[in-house]
């Protein structure tokens, strides 16, 4: 049997275990989808005593994702994002891999949405330093608009073609654009968007990172506007195919997967 887990605290609420036992279901694998719920402080034990036991591979959130830098050998991507949130156990060395990043490209490409021109990502934190590594890579031209405007800076600095700005530059920003991300958690409480409904418009293609509730309000004002829209559950679905295919060497079986999550946003 070949075990995969989730490496997290809190880990009750995510919904990576149905979606990857329906990968194995759907394939006929003999595996299984743990989940482990360490404090910190026992980190590495809990990376030893997950390869000791035979685990091929684990996802990471949070508070893990930046400490386990630390005891992995991280790719390109992971380091410059500085979070990983995959750990590969198949070979000699314990690697580390940013998916997130992927789960952004490859939502915007599910959804027949070109990368390439000018993206307006709002947020700085987390998510939207995985969205501003997945967007330059491909090409893209990022704006990076942030609360704290020194936080946007300080990313830009990092990212190739990248540039800072605060919230209030928004509808300046996102007049030309091609993509607009939201990488903040506005509109996960209440009926709030954090982009101004006037801004947003029909050449636009908007990916909201937010999939609880799987439809907030930046989406609807974005469909009103004749964008394209992607809501935040392709992202998270992506990231975890990323992860099963690395794992595995199998293609994903992406429609069983995203049934699976789609049952339980």
């Amino acid at each position: 049997m070949q075990v995969f887990g989730l490496l997290g605290n809190p880990v009750s609420h995510s919904l990576s275990p149905p979606m990857h036992e329906a990968a194995y279901d759907e394939l006929g694998m003999d595996a299984r989808y743990v989940t482990f719920e360490p404090d910190e402080s026992d980190l590495e034990t809990a990376i030893e005593g997950a390869r000791a036991l035979g685990i091929e591979g684990l996802n990471v959130t949070i508070p893990f994702k930046q400490a386990v830098l630390d005891h992995c050998d991280p790719d390109d991507l992971a380091t410059r994002i500085g979070a990983v949130n995959t750990l590969d156990f198949g070979g000699e060395e314990v690697t580390g891999h940013n998916t997130d990043a992927v789960g952004v490209t490859r939502a915007f490409a599910h959804h027949d949405v070109p990368l390439a021109g000018r993206a307006v990502l709002v947020g700085a934190g987390g998510a939207g330093r995985a969205a501003a590594f997945a967007l330059a890579d491909e090409g893209i031209e990022v704006s990076i608009a942030n609360r704290t405007v020194g936080t946007a800076h300080d990313l830009a600095e990092a990212v190739d073609g990248a540039s800072g700005h605060g919230l209030d530059e928004l509808d300046g920003l996102l007049a030309g654009a091609d993509l607009l991300v939201n990488a903040t958690s506005v509109g996960m409480e209440g009926d709030e968007s954090p982009v101004p409904e006037g801004a947003l418009h029909g050449d636009l293609a908007v990916l909201d990172a937010v999939y609880s509730p799987i439809e907030t309000r930046l989406l609807r004002d974005a469909r009103a506007a004749g964008a394209t829209t992607v809501d935040g559950g392709w992202m998270l679905l992506y990231q975890g195919v990323a992860a099963f295919e690395r794992w595995t060497g199998r293609e994903a079986p992406i429609e069983a997967m995203n049934r699976a999550l789609r049952a339980r946003i």
